[in-house]
């Protein structure tokens, strides 16, 4: 599977993930691992926020999920233009926080 597909598929679901980074570890392509590492973020950074902001209000978990959605997106596509597209603010810091993967 090429490097991008492998990208995509990791913002396919977790499963579509577990599936894209162990195929990425058989055989490493660096913009497969890059858009690995941004959806991992992606996902602890909203889980994380997601239990937050409900212990404080539902209408802010609500707007949260909006703001993950939107970086989701805006990952998925740069994962279909074979652009490395970081998330913003936070993407960063998700390619030093994973650089293991």
């Amino acid at each position: 599977m090429s490097g991008k597909g492998k990208a995509i598929l990791a913002h396919i679901t977790l499963i579509g993930w577990i599936i894209a980074l162990i195929l990425n570890l058989q055989k490493r392509d660096s913009f497969a691992s890059y858009y690995i590492r941004q959806y991992l973020g992606i996902m602890v950074v909203g889980f994380i926020g997601n239990i937050l902001f409900m212990a404080i209000h539902n209408a802010l978990a609500s707007v949260w999920m909006i703001i993950i959605l939107v970086a989701w997106l805006i990952s998925l596509v740069g994962a279909c233009t074979d652009k490395k597209n970081e998330v913003p603010y936070i993407g960063r810091y998700f390619q030093e926080w994973f650089k293991g993967l």
